[in-house]
């Protein structure tokens, strides 16, 4: 597909950039003076130029048939909008009545005679009046001639002195001629045309009471009348007079009363035309601006490539693209896409000032002439194609609007410092094609009109006018939409109906900024360190408020805060304590500052905390999302509380931004917190603990589910143990050829300690290795204490365990040895000592002795029966130990805590010792206690079970 540039080529006028404001505006008097430029002085030129609409082709064949007398209307009136074509259409009456060339140089002409039943036209005397050529009291002058009025003007034009002399008198005087000698002088100079132009810009000049040289008002609108019912009772005489349509173009209110009068004149006996219709309007400004097409092929496929487009995108696009007579409305327009020419009529036109055919060549004149210059590649210049960034077109628009509308364009539509430039230099999908500045130029073009604050209707265009405005073939629908809902994010004066991802939804441009303005200013009003933490605190806490995992989650929590338990617990850091590939000091920094603290102490339990850090490149997004938040909570705020006025669309705007913002965070902040960061060491004899990264997905599962799937992936928590497992963490560290056991809730406190062992998630997981490993004899024994070598409850190969302080674990080749120990004992053969009925206790600390053996040797046969009492060996040794000691209150936690593993646990470690344990307290308050103390003592002690808990 050819670019239009290599189709289409434009006039050299338009190519050049020569072309003047004047050169688009027909004047009637220049042609008949012989001062117009070539495009309307020449018959051929124009009509080459110039294409016949349906009403021009019905006027010019009423105007020949007229001249031939054959019928047609003796009276005509072209009454449309400003620049509707009234002169244009004169200009052609004008060269067909005039016949300075054959007819068949005429283009169009020969087949317009032929529909209208005629051999020829004969040549006749065209008079020209022109409104705006002479003022009332300024008379013509023609050599040394001078003539005051119209109809003396009129005479004058038609026959020279010869038919001036018919209404010398009626000149001289100012009086209007009568119809009989207006008849005769037409009669006599026929066939003959009378085209009259800007007649109300003539008689409103008129003052009342103050008579002119022109005549007066009452004059002139009766010269009027005489003159159409004169026309009508001579055959081959037409009259012909331009009337604007509306009463602004009238001017004054003289010039209103003029209009009125005029319309009740010429509607005795006119015949009404409108000259152009809008589907014409196509051909009209193809050929004043463009050659002819030379490769229509070229045109058709291109043409017919943007229809198949058009019918892939479906329902996203306008209707009327969807119907097959649409290609025909394509190859009309070429280059010109019909949705340039749909905006400028229907709503360009509705502008006062802005002129309906006129003012659409100059726009186009100076798109094309930029276009060409910088090269355009486009397809066909679409709404998307106009030039805004070019002063030239710009102002040409701008001229129209009220003001206001430069700092818009440049600020948010075209230009190197507008922000549809920006972003497409940082999304190439955008940039690509333009298509930032294409959405904005098409909404411009659709939308500015109807800015003005008394303009009536619904304002803005929808999604699919805009794209139909941008697309071309070979592009998706889908990138220029993108583009769109990114524009209705960051635009000032962009405004928009509603919700923006529906189709229904209107966008617009404006002079007003929008409440996007207000809320960028507000932006800058929220500090780092306070405002924006403490936003992030809450949408943190509502992004981890479902993860149980873990048995606590704190954000931004100090390390002092964190309780130093057996807890397994998730840490978000701080927003400056971030992470990524390349930057990794703070978040290592920080991690390890958890692990070593708890506040002014070290902290004793570190292999309990998994770290949550943000991400480095991410953090700058979040915050300016978080502020753009607080930005429109403080608007809706404002708008409530009455300190901002606002309408009612902008504060449903602005609550429906609000709730949009706030519907971001928690997925902007989950982008963000994305490292899970966990303390490692690899080996007891590793000089420092390190930290490994591993980075989060932040799409599909909810964030506690992802943490969890990280952490089992990774076995950096676990939540399910194998014994062999934990046989081989026994064997490489605890168990060792002098101490064959471990205390197996020992080695739970050192997993909450060390970071080179395993991180489980609960007690219970240890737990379930121990009964695991217990049923089997290939992993460890299991027993309840060791005293002398022996050790109390052991047991191989069973699962009947139970698992607590005393509990102990043995290397297993140690078990089995002394399973084979105990049964070599067990195997020895040992006399049966006769069966004596059991003895009293005795007073003293043994038993009397059983007849027929030892204690010592029942003791090796491993049964016992009765105590005994002891013997001379036993009476040396020491039976009793009391011990009493003074505890500070302040250090009572930590001081019981080591009475109970230095010296209860040793006690108990003997199965046969009997061990009992008496805590007193006595507390004395000089003052007296408080009743809150009193109670919450007395309760807890209750609960407790305390035996005595008296208050004196």
């Amino acid at each position: 597909m050819k670019p239009w540039r290599e189709v289409a080529i434009p006039h050299p006028d338009v190519l050049e950039g020569t072309f003047q404001q004047s050169e688009f505006a027909a004047d009637i008097t220049a042609v008949r003076s012989g001062n117009a430029s070539r495009e309307y002085q020449d018959a051929a030129a124009f009509f080459q130029r110039t294409f016949i609409t349906e009403g021009m082709r019905l006027l010019l064949i009423q105007v020949a048939q007229r001249l031939n007398g054959r019928g047609g209307e003796p009276v005509i009136q072209l009454q449309t909008a400003f620049g509707g074509g009234k002169t244009h259409t004169m200009l052609a009456v004008y060269h067909l009545a005039t016949r300075a060339r054959n007819l068949s140089d005429l283009v169009g002409i020969p087949d317009l005679i032929d529909q209208a039943g005629l051999m020829d036209v004969p040549q006749a005397r065209v008079a020209v009046l022109d409104g705006n050529a002479h003022a009332p009291g300024q008379p013509w002058l023609h050599g040394t001639q001078r003539i005051r009025t119209l109809w003396g003007e009129l005479a004058w034009q038609l026959g020279g002195a010869e038919g001036l002399a018919l209404v010398q008198e009626a000149d001289a005087t100012g009086t209007s001629p009568g119809k009989d000698l207006l008849k005769t002088l037409l009669a006599q100079y026929a066939p003959c045309v009378v085209l009259i132009d800007e007649l109300v810009a003539y008689i409103r000049q008129f003052q009342e009471g103050q008579p002119l040289s022109g005549g007066s008002f009452d004059s002139n609108l009766s010269f009027v009348q005489a003159l159409t019912e004169a026309c009508k009772l001579v055959p081959n005489a037409i009259l012909l007079a331009s009337l604007p349509e509306s009463e602004i173009e009238a001017g004054s209110q003289r010039g209103v009363s003029a209009l009125r009068a005029l319309e009740k004149t010429f509607g005795r006996v006119q015949a009404l035309w409108k000259p152009v219709a809008t589907e014409e309007a196509f051909e009209i400004v193809r050929r004043r601006l463009f050659e002819p097409v030379s490769d229509a092929h070229a045109r058709d496929v291109v043409c017919r490539a943007f229809t198949d487009a058009y019918l892939a995108e479906g329902t996203r696009l306008p209707s009327e693209t969807q119907e097959t007579r649409y290609f025909d409305r394509l190859v009309q327009a070429y280059p010109i896409h019909p949705e340039v020419f749909d905006r400028l009529y229907e709503d360009w036109t509705t502008i006062d000032g802005f002129q309906r055919t006129r003012g659409v060549l100059k726009l186009m004149a100076k798109v094309i002439y930029r276009l060409w210059k910088d090269a355009n590649q486009d397809l066909l210049i679409l709404p998307g194609s106009l030039p805004l960034y070019d002063g030239s077109a710009r102002n040409e628009l701008t001229y129209y609007l009220p003001a206001g509308w430069d700092p818009v364009i440049e600020k948010d539509i075209d230009g190197d410092r507008a922000e549809t430039t920006d972003l497409e230099s940082k999304e190439p999908r955008f940039g690509a094609v333009n298509a930032a500045r294409r959405v904005a130029r098409t909404l411009f073009l659709g939308s500015a009109p109807s800015s003005g604050a008394t303009k009536p209707g619904i304002r803005g265009i929808d999604r699919s006018r805009i794209l139909l405005g941008c697309l071309q073939p070979g592009q998706t629908a889908s990138t220029y939409s993108d583009a769109l809902n990114r524009l209705a994010d960051r635009l000032h004066y962009l405004n928009s109906s509603g919700d923006k991802a529906q189709e229904t939804t209107l966008f617009w441009f404006d002079t007003r900024a929008n409440l996007r303005r207000e809320m960028e200013e507000r932006k800058k009003r929220f500090d780092d360190t306070s405002d924006i933490r403490g936003k992030l605190d809450s949408v943190l806490k509502k992004l981890t408020n479902g993860i149980t995992y873990f048995d606590g989650t704190h954000v931004f929590t100090p390390h002092a805060d964190v309780p130093d338990d057996s807890a397994l617990r998730l840490v978000l850091l701080l927003p400056e304590q971030f992470y990524s590939r390349d930057e990794t000091r703070q978040g290592v920094d920080a991690v390890l500052d958890y692990v070593r603290n708890h506040g002014l102490k070290p902290r004793y339990r570190s292999n309990r905390l998994i770290l949550l850090a943000p991400d480095h490149g991410s953090l700058v997004r979040l915050r300016d999302c978080i502020r753009i938040a607080l930005a429109w909570a403080s608007i809706v705020d404002d708008v409530k509380s009455g300190r901002l006025n606002i309408d009612q669309l902008q504060k449903r705007q602005a609550e429906k931004e609000l709730q949009t913002a706030e519907d971001v965070l928690p997925r902007v902040a989950r982008e963000c917190y994305r490292w899970l960061l966990c303390p490692v060491q690899h080996t007891p004899t590793d000089p420092r603990p390190s930290v490994e990264a591993f980075p989060l997905n932040t799409s599909g599962a909810s964030l506690g589910s992802e943490i969890e799937r990280v952490c089992v992936d990774n076995e950096l928590v676990i939540s399910a143990w194998s014994p062999i497992h934990l046989r081989t963490k026994l064997t490489a560290l605890y168990w060792k050829p002098d101490k064959a056991s471990v205390a197996a809730l020992a080695f739970w406190e050192d997993t909450l300690r060390y970071l080179y062992l395993p991180r489980l998630r609960t007690r219970s997981v240890l737990e379930q290795a121990i009964l695991k490993g217990a049923a089997s004899r290939d992993f460890f024994g299991t027993a309840y204490g060791q005293s002398d070598g022996v050790f109390a409850g052991f047991q191989l190969g069973n699962a009947n365990i139970q698992v607590d302080t005393t509990l102990l674990l043995i290397e297993p080749t140690a078990a089995a040895q002394y399973e084979a120990a105990l049964a070599a004992k067990k195997a020895e053969k040992v006399p049966t000592p006769p069966v004596e009925p059991p003895q009293p206790p005795g007073p003293g600390p043994g038993y009397p002795p059983i007849p027929g053996g030892s204690s010592k040797q029942l003791q090796e046969e491993g049964g016992w029966g009765k105590p005994t009492p002891p013997s001379g060996d036993d009476k040396a040794k020491a039976h009793t130990f009391i011990g009493t000691v003074d505890v500070n209150a302040a250090t009572a936690k930590t001081r019981l805590v080591e009475i109970a593993d230095e010296i209860i646990s040793h006690l108990t470690s003997d199965m046969l010792a009997s061990v009992q344990v008496s805590i007193e307290i006595k507390a004395d308050f000089p003052a007296g206690v408080s009743d809150q103390i009193k109670r919450v003592v007395s309760e807890n002690a209750a609960n407790l079970g305390f035996k005595n808990k008296t208050w004196e």
